[in-house]
């Protein structure tokens, strides 16, 4: 009777959840978009998440980092998703970097029960859902257009143009710009959506100069970013300010082009000169190992992956992420964070936005007034 019940218990045993120390390296999923449209973003991301395993292996914590590139495709970033969960049996996902693909991913995480943890992608739609294993680190989309308008609104601007990209993340972004833009008052005088890539905005950018708005409203990824501003010079579009959503307004690729991005103003998750704790480190870091300044979604990756690496090898089992995820809270290069359910939103980090502006070739925080060194140039000039 004894032998029955040992062989019982023994035969139970690989049922019961092993800890991370038993079990060898944590395993967690990275998704990103290292080739495609969106590759000089993403890799700001890979660079920021590959500091943050290196970092943490340091500290003692044996991670295994398993990568997938998307390619900025949602059908992509869903296969990889479903390869890392049911094939490569991680336990928690970083990523993915775009809204597209992370709204898709987003809606099989608790299919899957396994948890996604979003480091940039803003579209609002990502943690409004109620998914319970979908966090979010990153500002949402309505941050984004909030603190631009916030920024300029001492000046009195009275008129505002949009110029967007046809993603989820430039119409999510406009969306609640049009919101914030009726609040302060602002009148819509264009709004011109685009697809991605192609070789000529002028016609475009032409119909918003005939309008003369004081504001012009963009939300581009990076090479579309650079040459919506170098056709802007070139028929002589001049509004007050530029207003660039974050993207790709904020990259190192963007402020090289100092003949046409100099005084534009853009919307970021992050800058090196805040105070929240390590911030100018990691940049520091950053620049010397990768020879550029790191942009937001460098930081957002880097925080992303190292709390889910802190988190994943103290929990062991996905189950235990999300109960980890739901009820922590850390403090690092990106501030305070704590995925909470409000205004809502599920699960997602109430973070506070910036608001930069190219001056010299150099991001210069301007806005809100606790983290600014300069002053907010306005009215744009050439």
């Amino acid at each position: 009777m004894k032998k029955a019940i040992l062989s019982m218990i023994v035969a139970a045993l690989p049922l019961l959840p092993l800890s991370s120390e038993a079990a060898g390296p944590v395993k967690i999923g990275f998704i990103n978009s290292i080739t495609g449209k969106e590759a000089q973003i993403g890799e700001n991301l890979t660079n920021g998440a590959a500091m943050a395993v290196e970092d943490m292996t340091a500290k003692g914590f044996s991670v295994t980092v398993i990568k997938e590139d998307d390619g900025g495709d949602p059908k992509n970033a869903l296969a990889a998703y479903e390869k890392l969960v049911t094939r490569d049996n991680v336990i928690g996902v970083v990523g993915p970097y775009t809204s597209g693909s992370a709204n898709v991913v987003a809606s099989r995480a608790d299919q899957y029960n396994v948890p996604l943890l979003v480091p940039a992608a803003a579209k609002e739609e990502i943690t409004r859902k109620g998914y319970k294993n979908v966090f979010r680190l990153n500002a949402p989309a309505d941050v984004y257009s909030l603190v631009l308008m916030k920024a300029v609104a001492q000046y009195k601007p009275k008129t505002i143009a949009y110029v967007y990209a046809a993603t989820d993340f430039g119409v999510s972004t406009v969306k609640t710009a049009q919101d914030n833009a009726v609040s302060m008052g602002l009148k819509e005088v264009a709004n011109e959506k685009y697809q991605q890539g192609q070789p000529d905005y002028r016609a475009t950018l032409a119909k918003v100069k005939a309008a003369n708005p004081d504001l012009v409203f963009l939300v581009s990824y990076d090479a579309d970013a650079i040459l919506l501003m170098r056709q802007a010079k070139e028929i002589g579009l001049a509004p007050k300010a530029f207003l660039g959503a974050g993207a790709g307004y904020t990259t190192a690729q963007f402020a090289q082009q100092k003949d046409i991005s100099n005084l534009v103003v853009s919307a970021t998750q992050w800058t090196d000169d805040v105070n929240w704790p390590g911030a100018a480190d990691f940049a520091k870091r950053y620049k010397a190992k990768f020879a550029k300044e790191p942009s937001y979604h460098a930081a957002c990756a880097y925080e992303a992956m190292r709390i889910m690496i802190e988190t994943s090898s103290k929990a062991g089992n996905a189950s235990a992420v999300q109960q980890k995820l739901k009820s922590g809270s850390w403090n690092g290069i990106m501030g305070p964070v704590k995925f909470a359910d409000y205004n809502g939103f599920n699960n997602q980090n109430n973070h506070p936005m910036l608001v930069q502006q190219l001056q010299g070739g150099k991001y210069e925080t301007v806005y809100p007034a606790q983290f600014s060194k300069a002053k907010l140039v306005y009215p744009f000039k050439r």
